[in-house]
């Protein structure tokens, strides 16, 4: 089953001034949401997880993003960039076991890198049936994506 991600966010027309309303629209329109339903990135992301991205963000090795898939560019897909290569970045999945990524197409062209992720929100399991419970959900549910600049080191050692 191919990775795929739903993306809700901000649809971007061609015209609108990223500028007008002070900048406030521009930023608005900056970040998103995209789901994650496929394991390629566990234990970092699990299905069901939902990430806030930031579209046109500054890409570094390391960092988790969301790009379009090389061969299906209609399915949206969220990887590690590891590095970057002639022609744009080699991208992997943080589980071994799950190979729909560069090893299986390559190079991603940059045009194809849409998003970088900022933070991952997990779902509740559950009806929280107490105010600890629904306390211990809220510190743990929301966390920063944090670029694994070792992890990216690691992978392309491979």
């Amino acid at each position: 089953m191919p990775e795929r991600v739903h993306e809700r966010g901000p649809e971007r027309e061609r015209g609108d001034d990223p500028e007008e309303d002070g900048g406030r629209r521009g930023l608005l329109r900056a970040f998103g949401l995209a789901e994650v339903y496929n394991p390629s990135m566990v234990p970092t992301l699990r299905p069901g997880d939902q990430l806030v991205v930031q579209y046109g963000a500054a890409v570094r090795p390391g960092d988790v993003v969301v790009l379009r898939h090389p061969f299906r560019q209609d399915l949206l897909i969220v990887k590690r960039a590891v590095e970057r290569r002639d022609g744009g970045w080699w991208v992997q999945g943080d589980n071994p076991y799950v190979e729909n990524d560069s090893r299986e197409f390559g190079t991603v062209p940059d045009e194809l890198v849409i998003a970088r992720a900022w933070a991952r929100v997990r779902p509740p399991h559950g009806v929280q049936r107490s105010p600890r419970a629904a306390l211990s959900w809220v510190l743990s549910a929301v966390r920063p994506v944090r670029a694994d600049r070792s992890l990216a080191r690691r992978l392309r050692a491979r």
